[in-house]
């Protein structure tokens, strides 16, 4: 039996696509964070479980609870801008029962403006995304990883990933991810600067548009350039709100012990 597990925030737009490509599965869990729009009323056609949870800024938690209510032996994770192509379900299904593996990492294709991105840090994203439950968990509140115990494997066919349907949709969606991702560097200890704000944007185009080829991607591999220094920037800049809100809130504390 194989249960696959998707999160949901308002995705209304993608997410019939995205149950539509592993309607083959025998069970199709949803773990929703509250969404506003129609995302609940469209997915009910689907025969889906539907798991209603906050998401806290914790993508791992969300995971680990359809993880926890999945029923199969195996647990394939699909988000909702993905689609699982038939060759891949194909791969899956002839698993051998008596198999060596408990678990499958699976390479991940983005499509951005119609076109394969086949260079730059995006082009060759592999991610653990089958296991059989029971042999581990979901780590990190964001860029989360399927920590499990035992020997893993990977497919052939890749999953496709259809992000960032405008420019909008990219800056909200990366504003929440690079809150959560500061956060969890700082509490890491991790500290930046002012230079490095300035620096290492400019630092991540250049490594993802010359040195990895992004500019073969023609204006999709420009604008993922331009997007992913972006993130890298709004992350630093975060850690170093954190830095100063801190710092001013200890002085404000010493001052109190003074008075």
């Amino acid at each position: 039996m194989i249960s696959a597990v998707v999160l949901t925030h308002n995705n209304e737009d993608v997410i019939c696509k995205t149950l539509e490509s592993v309607s083959w599965c025998d069970e199709r869990i949803i773990v929703d964070d509250n969404s506003t729009d129609r995302t609940l009323e469209v997915v009910k056609p689907y025969d889906v479980i539907i798991i209603q949870h906050a998401l806290n800024d914790d993508f791992s938690t969300q995971r680990n609870i359809g993880l926890a209510k999945a029923k199969g032996e195996w647990v394939l994770f699909v988000d909702s801008d993905e689609i699982v192509p038939i060759a891949l379900q194909k791969e899956i299904l002839s698993l051998p029962k008596d198999d060596k593996y408990i678990g499958y990492y699976v390479n991940r294709k983005d499509i951005l403006f119609g076109r394969e991105l086949r260079y730059g840090e995006t082009a060759n994203v592999k991610l653990l995304r089958l296991a059989k439950k029971g042999t581990g968990v979901w780590v990190r509140p964001v860029h989360e990883t399927w920590n499990v115990r035992g020997p893993v494997a990977s497919f052939t066919t890749p999953l496709l990933h259809y992000p960032h349907k405008s420019v909008s949709a990219f800056l909200s969606q990366i504003n929440r991810y690079t809150t959560i991702n500061a956060k969890v560097f700082f509490d890491q200890g991790i500290r930046t600067s002012a230079l490095q704000i300035i620096m290492y944007p400019i630092a991540k185009f250049i490594q993802n548009y010359i040195f990895r080829l992004g500019f073969l991607d023609g204006v999709a591999g420009l604008v993922i350039a331009i997007m992913m220094s972006f993130h890298s920037g709004l992350v630093i800049a975060i850690m170093m709100s954190f830095h100063s809100f801190l710092t001013r809130g200890k002085i404000w504390e010493l001052q109190q012990k003074n008075i």
